[in-house]
């Protein structure tokens, strides 16, 4: 079974809330297929985790996984980044540039942030994930490529349609199947776990290990966690390096968090349950 193997996404994406069993179940299903990919989930909830599982464990894990954040470059690289140029394309394009879409032959290309890209390049996407086929700038070879497309978005693409900020054809086309990464407090009962992971991960680095008291987790549990799985990782951290007790209280987590800038804690769900 894909789904339970230590080779599977069970050993990569933890917890035991239902929306992360059915997240497992999905990427199990569907990492071996072909099918473009859309990753819908705020910052921090492990959309490149997820979209590495759907290229790790799928027939194309020989070839490359190439990611690129369409928010962090600016618009005059991003098309030359995908697409790649040839000598003499653009002042400055000394020699013939291979982009990221072709470098991906055969394998996966993971495209973050997709809501940032600029609108004349999404047209050109939708062409490449049509024809699977690209055409360096300042080239007239049509080249063909043999990629997977994943993207991911932290805000509502459909909407985003709505008020013409993406392409509509292109949602429709990379939303064959959606996928939606869901927030830390939407599955708070997978914190302790998560802070058990975190901490032994610091002890692999050379941190001391540390354990966190029954009382800090549940205030842990109560927090809102805009910043997601991420800002949890990121505070075991910062509590396994700063602190030298071995046993993290909750005056501790009560500081840090107040230094994260919380004003009061948000209401833990009823049902919500220890794992650990």
């Amino acid at each position: 079974d894909a789904l339970q193997s230590p080779e599977g996404p069970h050993s990569r994406i933890l917890g035991n809330a239902p929306v992360i069993e059915r997240l497992r179940e999905t990427i199990a299903n569907i990492a071996d297929t072909d099918v473009d990919v859309l990753l819908i989930g705020e910052t921090g909830t492990g959309k490149e985790l997820a979209a590495r599982c759907l290229h790790d464990f799928s027939s194309r894990r020989e070839g490359q996984f190439v990611a690129l954040n369409c928010g962090a470059m600016p618009e005059q690289i991003i098309e030359s980044e995908l697409f790649g140029h040839e000598a003499g394309a653009f002042t400055g394009a000394a020699g013939k540039r291979i982009g990221k879409i072709e470098y991906a032959d055969k394998g996966t290309v993971f495209l973050d942030e997709i809501e940032s890209m600029p609108l004349h390049i999404q047209v050109k996407l939708l062409r490449v994930l049509q024809e699977r086929t690209i055409e360096r700038l300042g080239g007239n070879a049509v080249i063909p490529v043999d990629i997977r497309v994943i993207a991911a978005a932290k805000i509502d693409l459909a909407r985003a349609c709505q008020e013409g900020g993406f392409r509509e054809d292109l949602y429709y086309r990379l939303n064959v199947v959606p996928m939606r990464m869901p927030p830390l407090r939407e599955r708070r009962e997978d914190i302790p776990e998560l802070i058990q992971h975190f901490l032994r991960q610091s002890v692999d680095e050379g941190l001391p290990w540390k354990t966190i008291d029954g009382l800090a987790i549940e205030r842990m549990k109560a927090y809102s966690w805009p910043g997601n799985v991420r800002e949890l990782e990121n505070l075991v951290r910062r509590l396994a390096a700063l602190y030298s007790q071995d046993n993290i209280g909750v005056e501790v987590v009560e500081a840090e968090l107040a230094g994260a800038g919380e004003e009061r804690p948000s209401e833990q769900p009823s049902n919500s349950i220890s794992e650990a």
